[in-house]
């Protein structure tokens, strides 16, 4: 079974979080570490990847922090997942050759269809979730889009 890394899933999850929390206003670091209680250090390579690939948006400042880049029902899971995985994939070179010229190609059929399924969902879908959840009381309700 395909199996999403830690650094994935956090990267999913700060996704999600800057779309419940990034009303108006940027979500800082900090705020975002203390949310899913981590170090800030241990957050911050990721955020800047999402920036630089165009998923999430840095603002600079006392008041800065991080926005979506896009309308969130225009990022997809798949999309965080491969801005992440991108950076694990340079270490591939490492691995001895079973992995690089059996193991790999074996499961890369399934990582496809994976992938696939990935790509259905949407920042939205799982904000949509959080909305139904508890993670989301307090929340402001509002209209998703930019100007």
């Amino acid at each position: 079974m395909p199996r999403l890394s830690d650094k994935s899933l956090l990267a999913i999850a700060a996704v999600v979080d800057v779309a419940l929390h990034a009303r108006g206003a940027p979500v800082a670091a900090k705020a975002l570490a203390a949310r899913h209680q981590l170090p800030p250090r241990h957050l911050e390579p990721v955020l800047q990847s999402l920036v630089h690939a165009g998923v999430l948006k840095g603002v600079r400042g006392p008041r800065g922090g991080y926005e979506l880049a896009r309308e969130r029902r225009r990022i997809t899971v798949a999309e965080v997942v491969r801005v992440v995985e991108a950076e694990a994939g340079e270490a591939m070179a490492a691995f001895p050759p079973i992995v690089i010229d059996i193991v790999q190609p074996a499961v890369a059929e399934a990582e496809r269809a994976f992938e696939n399924a990935l790509d259905e969902i949407t920042i939205e879908t799982l904000c949509r979730a959080a909305a139904q959840n508890t993670l989301r009381r307090g929340l402001p309700e509002g209209i998703d889009f930019t100007i």
